[in-house]
């Protein structure tokens, strides 16, 4: 998946922990960011507990940006497919 060597910055660290609070799978995040689950995992536990840090690597807006739109788009992929479900079975409930 990710550079094992990368270093992230606070605001991406962030970023990627909302996304798996507000919903988003952890390892469709992980996916998405192109970062691994394992670290991942670790950011959240950092964040329960208060110590979620940042390192040197930059992330641009630009790229978080893309990542923010990325996991719009799979959450309206998957919404768009669980109403698709929703619709064919009441169209077969009312025949």
């Amino acid at each position: 998946m990710g550079n094992p060597r990368a270093r992230y910055t606070l605001e991406f660290k962030m970023e990627a922990v909302r996304m798996v609070r507000n919903g988003q799978s952890q390892s469709a995040t992980a996916k998405i960011l192109g970062i691994s689950t394992q670290s991942l995992n670790s950011w959240i536990k950092a964040d329960d507990a208060g110590k979620l840090n940042g390192a040197g690597k930059q992330v641009t807006p630009e790229q978080m940006e893309i990542a923010r739109l990325r996991a719009e788009l799979a959450r309206v992929k998957m919404e768009r497919d669980i109403l698709g479900k929703a619709t064919a079975y009441f169209a077969k409930e009312s025949v």
